[in-house]
């Protein structure tokens, strides 16, 4: 009961913190926020992820206790709590459900939820286990399995968060399949510096230069224009900034660097 009331504690916290990201996520740019306030957001799903794992280790340390030292447990209101854990849990889970599936922050209190309805169940198992057979050992050993399903849940949250606070590749996007994306776009000779990379949940950027040939000026918009068109239609990508030009690949870029050097080490492989 004490790891599942932790838990219901953190879900609370969840749920406020969340609700403070949704707020202050509609806020308005400014000249010092261009992008707004998406990214508050992902700090915190982050927050929620980091408080699951703290979560989950205070749970191992007292399931560790109460193994050395095991003590009496009252089953009956483990239950009866349990019970009403599980129906609010599920449903708060399913209001969350939909909108969940695009926003990093309302996945983060939906899994809480949905781990918190997982694991009451779990309390109502121990409290049948110990009704029943006096096993009292059952608390400790069903708080080490919801300690478990917390890290579990609590992983991609955190994995997610970190990757878009380090501006990596969104999951679900190939530099590969972009860079061919934009190649196959009638105009372009050529991309190179090329960056995706989310500022929050459902805002997916990206920046590239891309060569053509020599072309009046509406060519060229023409051509930036099919390749943004592109960007969206075949990724999602809703913000891009494409540079239009005529010169080969910058030595400074790293992007090319990386290929480059691919494509050297592929050779000399065949050879």
């Amino acid at each position: 009961m004490l790891s599942d009331a932790g838990h219901n504690f953190a879900d609370a916290l969840a749920l406020v913190l969340s609700w403070y990201g949704l707020w202050i996520a509609q806020r308005p740019s400014s000249a010092k926020r261009t992008f707004g306030y998406h990214r508050v957001g992902i700090l915190v799903a982050l927050v929620n992820a980091v408080s699951l794992v703290v979560i989950a280790l205070i749970i191992f340390w007292e399931a560790a206790s109460r193994l050395r030292h095991p003590e009496s447990v009252q089953s009956t209101p483990m239950i009866v709590v349990a019970l009403i854990a599980i129906l609010l849990n599920t449903v708060i889970s399913l209001w969350l459900r939909s909108a969940a599936k695009k926003d990093l922050n309302i996945r983060s209190a939906y899994m809480h939820m949905l781990g918190d309805a997982i694991s009451a169940a779990g309390v109502v198992v121990a409290g049948l286990v110990v009704a029943f057979t006096g096993a009292s050992i059952a608390d400790p050993v069903v708080s080490v399995l919801i300690g478990i399903l917390i890290l579990w849940s609590s992983w991609g949250i955190l994995k997610e968060s970190v990757n878009v606070l380090l501006e990596g590749v969104p999951e679900g996007v190939e530099m590969e399949t972009v860079e061919r994306a934009i190649g196959a776009v009638v105009g372009v000779l050529a991309v190179h510096d090329l960056h995706v990379w989310a500022v929050g949940s459902g805002m997916v950027c990206c920046s590239c230069h891309i060569s053509v040939e020599e072309q009046s000026v509406t060519s060229g918009e023409n051509v930036l224009r099919a390749v943004a068109e592109r960007l969206e239609h075949d990724f999602g990508i809703s913000h891009s900034t494409i540079q239009v030009e005529v010169e080969g690949c910058d030595p400074n870029d790293m992007y090319c660097i990386m290929k480059v050097a691919r494509g050297a080490g592929a050779k000399s492989h065949v050879h």
